[in-house]
């Protein structure tokens, strides 16, 4: 079969020729339709992760149909259109992963082949609502945003909240947004790009800042008619100095929950302010087997479509991980396999 192998750190992925799994006890086989870039591909590129582990099919996200059930796996899954959960033995405690958690894509093979070896217990049925294309778009990002947004921030469904979404463009926080609308909450978001703030505002967001603004945070309140605080709910991915803004704008009571930090150390934070407003803040990465499930459920409900920048085809995957390193993407890079 054709895949992008990551061979060493910071060399090109390579499109070879590489063997073709078989199923084994417990096991499928799903032949690839359409598979996902995330920054995570690019950071085992660089080796940014302990225990690297190369070579390596690169790839955590994965839309095709199962074409082998191994001993033990109900064959009803054969010929069934399915996604991938790339959270892989999160093990038994909801609020922490175990020891022998990993994601998808480095040190196990990933998505970025035609076909893949993966336990059935991971498999999903694809929305019927998506392509292929689509609903590689949804794995990673999705659980990571269904994480924040429900079981870490607890927002309510059907009861209006105000959210806050910092860095919009990336796949996780547009998706995050899409699930926050869905739920029936005002979203607000911020970006460097007044191009990507206008984007969102046309899937929904309310209303939108630059973080570029120096004082962008009393711009942001004033636009909300806030005082003292108006977010029920923040969602960031940046952390750094900029994170004792997002306490400044939260509401009393209200959730930060933070699942990167591009930006890099949070600094100046003022203890007073967190416990006066008697805020909450968490930290979170992917997501348990049954929120990924919720997800996709919710997802599948609510006819939620994720974002897609551009489609490539699997060959030109080294080009479009630089794309998704540039940072100028709105959506997700997705890979046509077959």
């Amino acid at each position: 079969m054709k895949a992008i192998i990551q061979s060493e750190l910071h060399q090109p992925a390579q499109y070879v020729d590489t063997e073709t799994p078989v199923a084994g006890p417990g096991e499928v086989i799903v032949q690839l339709k359409a598979a996902a870039i995330n920054h995570r591909d690019v950071y085992v590129q660089h080796g940014l992760y302990p225990k690297m582990k190369l070579p390596v099919v690169l790839g955590s996200d994965g839309a095709g149909v199962v074409v082998e059930t191994g001993e033990g796996v109900d064959k009803v899954w054969k010929k069934q259109e399915v996604i991938i959960n790339p959270a892989l033995d999160w093990g038994p405690n909801p609020n922490f992963f175990g020891p022998d958690f990993r994601i998808l894509g480095m040190p196990d093979n990933g998505t970025f082949a035609e076909y893949i070896k993966i336990q059935a217990k991971y498999l999903h049925h694809k929305p019927n609502h998506l392509s292929f294309e689509q609903a590689a778009a949804l794995p990673l990002t999705g659980v990571t945003a269904w994480r924040a947004l429900m079981t870490r921030a607890r927002l309510l469904i059907n009861h209006p909240e105000r959210v806050l979404i910092t860095g919009i463009g990336g796949g996780a926080a547009l998706i995050a947004l899409q699930i926050a609308r869905a739920a029936g909450s005002e979203v607000w978001v911020t970006s460097g790009s007044d191009e990507k703030l206008q984007r969102a505002k046309e899937l929904g967001a309310t209303g939108a800042v630059s973080y570029r603004e120096a004082d962008w945070s009393k711009n942001l309140l004033a636009q909300t008619g806030g005082k003292g605080g108006y977010f029920d709910v923040i969602i960031d991915s940046a952390a750094g100095p900029g994170f004792a803004k997002l306490v400044d704008v939260a509401a009393p009571g209200g959730r930060i929950v933070f699942y990167g930090g591009t930006t890099g150390t949070i600094t100046d934070v003022a203890p007073s302010k967190i416990f006066f407003k008697q805020l909450n803040i968490h930290g979170t990465t992917m997501g348990t087997d049954a929120e990924f499930a919720e997800m996709v459920r919710f997802v599948a409900g609510k006819q939620i479509v994720p974002v897609i920048d551009d489609v490539l085809p699997l060959a030109e995957a080294e080009q479009a991980l630089r794309k998704i390193e540039s940072g100028q993407q709105f959506g997700k890079v997705v890979l046509r396999v077959s």
